[in-house]
Parts: C-alpha cells; sequence; structure tokens
C-alpha cells in the first residue's frame, strides 16, 4: 500500500493536471479510508517576492491533491498533505532590465516584467478540526523548481509584444517555508473543504550573492473528496456480507429438533 502511494505521487509530479483528474477519479475510493481521506484541491493564488521590487501581486491557478490523514486516538487530529502540482509563484511588474540586446532593449525600454515561478509543492501540516467543522493548519511546506521565467511586455501601436526569458538557471531548485491556514468543512455530499492558507517563505529565491527575496502566497482553494462516498459503500457491503455468513457449529444449533 506505502509503495502504491509513493508511486501514485510521483506520477502526479510528473504528467500534467488533467491526468491527475482522470487518475483521482479512477483511483479515488482506493485511497480512502476511515482514516484516510483523499481528494482533489484547487483555486487561485496571489503571490509576491518579498524583498523584490515590484508593483503588485502575482496571480495564478493552483490545482493539486491532498491526503487527510487521521489519529485513530483522536480523529480531530490528522496530518494533511499532497502535492499543489500547479502553483505558480513570482511578481508583478518589476523593474525592466537590459536583455544585452539592443533592439529588445529599446523595444521593452518603459514596459513591464512579470516573473512567473513555477514549483511542485509538498505541505505538511498538522490540521485540527473543531466540532463545529472549522479546521486550522500549520507546518513545512517544500518546493521543486519547475520552470521559471520573466515576461516582458510593451504595447507598440495598441498591439502587444511579449518576449519570454528563461531563468530557471538563476532560481534555487529547492524551496521551503512554513504555511498556515483556515477552514471549513461543509457537510454538503462527502464534504467540500474550503480554505484560507499563506506561505511564508524562509529560502532565498534567487542563487548568487545578491540580496535575498522571498516568496510569499495567499491561497483560496476548494477541496472535493475523491471516491469516498463509494469506498464507504463498498465498507458497509463488506459488513453486510460478514453479517450474512452462518459458521457451520451455528447452522447446527438452529436446526430444528425432532
Amino acid at each position: 500500500m506505502k509503495k502504491g502511494l509513493l508511486l501514485l505521487i510521483v506520477f502526479f509530479s510528473v504528467t500534467s493536471a488533467h491526468s491527475q483528474v482522470l487518475i483521482s477519479l479512477i483511483f479515488g475510493d482506493k485511497l480512502n479510508s476511515p482514516f484516510l481521506e483523499f481528494g482533489l484541491e484547487g483555486g487561485v493564488n496571489f503571490s509576491d517576492i518579498s524583498g523584490l521590487e515590484s508593483s503588485g501581486t502575482n496571480a495564478g491557478f493552483n490545482l493539486g491533491f491532498y491526503f487527510d490523514i487521521r489519529s485513530k486516538q483522536n480523529p480531530a487530529w490528522m496530518i494533511n498533505t499532497g502535492v499543489i502540482v500547479k502553483s505558480p509563484m513570482g511578481a508583478h511588474s518589476i523593474p525592466v532590465y537590459s536583455l544585452n540586446d539592443v533592439n529588445l532593449d529599446n523595444t521593452f525600454a518603459g514596459g513591464s516584467v512579470n516573473r512567473e515561478i513555477r514549483y511542485f509543492n509538498v505541505p505538511i501540516l498538522i490540521k485540527y478540526q473543531f466540532k463545529n467543522r472549522i479546521y486550522l493548519k500549520t507546518g513545512p511546506q517544500f518546493g521543486l523548481l519547475a520552470k521559471a521565467f520573466d515576461e516582458f511586455k510593451q504595447e507598440v501601436d495598441k498591439d502587444d509584444v511579449i518576449y519570454k526569458k528563461n531563468i530557471r538557471d538563476q532560481i534555487r531548485v529547492l524551496d521551503a517555508g512554513v504555511a498556515f491556514g483556515a477552514g471549513y468543512h461543509m457537510n454538503v455530499g462527502n464534504g467540500l473543504n474550503v480554505t484560507v492558507q499563506y506561505y511564508y517563505g524562509l529560502v532565498p529565491v534567487m542563487k548568487g550573492d545578491g540580496p535575498n527575496v522571498y516568496n510569499r502566497s495567499l491561497y483560496l482553494t476548494a477541496g472535493i473528496p475523491i471516491g469516498k462516498g463509494k469506498a464507504a459503500q463498498r465498507r458497509a457491503e463488506k459488513e453486510a456480507e460478514l453479517n450474512k455468513v452462518v459458521l457451520p457449529e451455528d447452522e447446527e444449533k438452529t436446526k430444528p429438533k425432532n
């Protein structure tokens, strides 16, 4: 079972979001139990890079899958983890810099630059859910770099001119920080989770000896269990079958006596 979960996590990390949704729908019920909830989670996030001159946050969409692993001693406590497969971070409208090309520099002079950094993010959070279904969670989050680029933009004769520069080699491969959030577990269907979560990066984003800058991101997400109802139905059917089994010794006792 553990090997299967590990293979699933690796698979999700290297495939597209469409594959993620498809496989979740197929195998979701296999990953749900009374003490384990598996589901899809997605929404919007608003990111910035602290210490970097910019004029605002970088908005984007996030998508991933989650596991809530409940404590058998106290089900109100659980470990909330998973992988945020699509989660763009970065900053909006940072100052234009030289591209070491006279034509490009002249074209984008006075324009804007948006920086986008994409990670596979893995939160490992301690989560507590109160009786009123409100929950709090906090813990470390780790990121593995996927892509990073600066998008130069300028308007020329009412048309947008865009140039993307790959800056992956300037970004640290690993990111890490602290995440904390709050949410509500709705009593609808199998339980929709609505969460507000903030990520505070603690590892400098850029390589080199320049000023240290850090990732910051606010997440607004909704999560829905996949296959939870089907898994519960399957457990109920198994219990019903077990209750129907009559042992041979019990069968002898139930025979009428002559």
